[in-house]
């Protein structure tokens, strides 16, 4: 599925988390979450919520969490919510920034990546993401995302 097929599947309704649910996992097996298993949790006007299970797909050599996937977790958790209440046929975002802290680690479980709105502006839009270990709720990563709204037009 490309860019034109999400884009139908985002707009066709409501910005709801059922619709935003459906449009992930119709996309999602053709995305980098599709090949780490990375699940919809929910959506709202203030955060976003993705789960990862921790596996071989995801580990660094010596059986860690790899900082990488903290990293590619946030800016896509950051990147999906900057699109909620977006007209996505006018602009997308594109990341422009990301920084992180990689504080504790994890070798097993799952990962709740929870992507914070900070603020949101015309053009930018401001993340902080927290990656906790969903079943002691450590967290693992601490990351900041920004995204350029770029006009389509």
């Amino acid at each position: 599925m490309g860019a034109a097929e999400f884009v139908s599947l985002i707009q066709s309704g409501e910005h709801s988390e059922e619709n935003w649910r459906n449009a992930w996992y119709e996309v999602r097996e053709h995305t980098a979450m599709g090949a780490h298993g990375v699940d919809f949790v929910s959506v709202d006007d203030e955060k976003l919520v993705l789960r990862m299970e921790i596996g071989d797909h995801a580990r660094q050599p010596f059986g860690l969490l790899h900082g990488g996937i903290s990293l590619l977790l946030s800016e896509s958790a950051a990147s999906m919510h900057s699109c909620w209440n977006l007209d996505i046929t006018k602009k997308v975002p594109v990341g422009i920034e990301i920084n992180g802290s990689h504080m504790r680690s994890a070798t097993e479980g799952n990962v709740l990546v929870t992507a914070y709105l900070l603020r949101r502006s015309s053009t930018l839009v401001h993340h902080r993401v927290q990656v906790v270990e969903e079943a002691t709720k450590r967290v693992l990563s601490e990351v900041r995302v920004t995204n350029l709204l770029r006009d389509l037009g």
